[in-house]
């Protein structure tokens, strides 16, 4: 029974990008700094052949290269224009995005807006992008005064609607992020429309609450998500995989509270009995971290992996493979922006019929996508050459 349990370990870059200086990046490297610091602790993603990744090991004399890692080890490129979560994840799974999606520095233009307050009927508030948690405390109020929905974006491609719970019940939101949704196409294509629910009292202080839910827009081309799932196989996206690929090609989801309930569904899958893909995101380093360039936040929950990687490890049979990623950077010690950081991310290999070694440098992340396939004896349709 094959099974190929693929983790993402969401904006986990190693070095910056040729290109990263086209992107407003510059001597960004979220492993590097990350590993500065004194909570950071890998010792098994070491063993596997992180600190002999090409690039990696140039920059980190303190670990010494292993002459015998337990995995296959590389270096991805990212193809794709652009350095978000959803095109990082279209591109592992086998579409390369010749443009990236479209961002709103000054706000979303009128005839969006226009549109939307004709769908919901109700105002706008904001129109501009903000910090998620700031935006509740200085528009929460009006917007319990008045009804209208707080819109914001940030440097992603997202399309962000905040609401008190008690003012616009979960259902209703949700309702007027799938109206948005279906504004937001074609030259407005953001890649997530994202409710994002808040409480709290008049007047404050207000705090978001756990039922955000992301409205993706679809893939624009076959992904190996879709191709297994034609060929039989399950599907199964942990954390917010479904959400990324607007449930086209998943067979099977489970959303998550954060990186342990993540690693914990993981275990549980591992558990049981299938044949497929389970894909896993844990977000934690991007959302909770990254952008809020939290170095020792981010350098602790790395080094909580990688102390649950044996649990990982020790579950797969003798036909299991586990791949390790990313989907982008975000250097929490960059101080130029709280957005994404164009760099190569990781790619480990393990597993009883893996043959450790050296991978080299990838041209695309697709490569993961076309080794998924290729594992499963599926004639690819999707871009990528597969690394067995």
């Amino acid at each position: 029974m094959k099974r190929i349990f693929l983790i993402v370990l969401d904006s986990f870059g190693i070095g910056e990008m040729e290109d990263a200086a086209s992107y407003g990046d510059v001597d960004v490297n979220t492993l590097r700094r990350v590993s500065a610091s004194s909570c950071f602790h890998m010792p098994h993603m070491r063993d596997m052949g992180l600190f002999s990744i090409d690039g990696v090991r140039e920059w980190f004399p303190a670990w010494e290269e292993r002459q015998n890692p337990k995995a296959a080890f590389g270096r991805m490129t990212e193809a794709s224009k652009g350095k978000d979560t959803t095109i990082g994840h279209w591109e592992i799974a086998g579409v390369i995005s010749p443009r990236p999606l479209p961002t709103y520095p000054e706000g979303f233009p009128e005839e969006v807006l226009e549109a939307f307050r004709n769908a919901t009927g109700r105002g706008v508030l904001c129109n501009r992008p903000y910090s998620g948690t700031a935006v509740i405390q200085d528009y929460g109020d009006d917007h319990m005064k008045s009804g209208d929905l707080i819109v914001y974006t940030s440097a992603d491609s997202v399309f962000q609607i905040a609401a008190h719970e008690e003012i616009i019940p979960l259902e209703q939101l949700y309702a007027y992020c799938r109206m948005a949704r279906e504004i937001l196409q074609g030259e407005h294509g953001v890649g997530r429309v994202i409710a994002r629910p808040f409480v709290g009292p008049k007047g404050g202080p207000f705090t978001r609450t756990p039922h955000r839910h992301d409205f993706s827009i679809l893939p624009p081309a076959v992904t190996m998500l879709d191709q297994l799932a034609e060929n039989g196989k399950s599907v199964i996206g942990v954390g917010k995989i479904k959400d990324i690929f607007a449930g086209k090609g998943i067979t099977e989801s489970v959303y998550t509270g954060g990186n342990e309930e993540g690693i914990e569904k993981t275990l549980a899958y591992l558990k049981k009995p299938f044949e497929g893909l389970c894909f896993v995101n844990l977000v934690d380093y991007d959302m909770l971290y990254g952008h809020r360039r939290d170095v020792e936040g981010y350098a602790r929950a790395l080094s909580y992996f990688d102390k649950r990687l044996p649990e990982i490890t020790a579950e797969m049979g003798e036909e299991d493979i586990l791949m390790i990623t990313a989907d982008h950077g975000c250097d929490p010690g960059y101080m130029a922006s709280t957005d994404h950081t164009r760099e190569y991310t990781p790619f480990l290999m393990y597993g009883k019929n893996v043959i450790p070694g050296n991978l080299g440098t990838r041209k695309t992340f697709a490569d993961i996508g076309a080794t998924v396939l290729q594992y499963f004896g599926i004639n690819q349709k999707i871009a990528g050459e597969g690394m067995l």
